[in-house]
């Protein structure tokens, strides 16, 4: 499979995506599918070429198609793109999220070290009750 960002890297590639971007967030197309040929009148592009990169976009895993006799139906699958988004984000966060991120890391670690004492508290004073209240021939000393 080729990377991802070799795959976006396109021009045409991308292209093709806002406009399957656009198809999924239209609130009158509930199915968010497009034909190929919507995506040529769109484009203006030829349809070898459309149909070119698509392949790769589906190949990519950033495109699905449903097949219906002679015409194919696209619709966008966002998911492969977290990967870009994972790595661009350290680049495009401000002053102001990073620091936001480390604060929530920061109480992050403070809630699990408060709970882990509650819990560890909790799980010897159990521990203690039973012990006192169990009788010592059924205790496994």
């Amino acid at each position: 499979m080729a990377d991802i960002f070799d795959v976006i890297a396109d021009p045409t590639r991308r292209d093709i995506l806002r406009v399957l971007l656009d198809r999924n967030t239209d609130t009158a197309h509930s199915v968010g599918e497009i034909s190929v040929s919507e995506i040529v009148a769109t484009l203006e592009l030829s349809q070898p070429t459309v149909s070119k990169h698509l392949k790769v976009l589906r190949e990519a895993g950033l495109v699905s198609v449903r097949e219906e006799g002679q015409h194919r139906y696209y619709r966008l699958d966002a998911g492969p793109l977290v990967a870009v988004e994972d790595w661009i984000i350290p680049f495009t966060a401000s002053d102001e999220d990073m620091e936001l991120s480390v604060r929530l890391a920061e109480e992050t670690r403070e809630f699990a070290s408060t709970v882990g004492k509650v819990l560890a508290d909790t799980r010897h004073r159990v521990s203690s009750a039973t012990e006192r209240v169990t009788p010592k021939k059924w205790r496994k000393d």
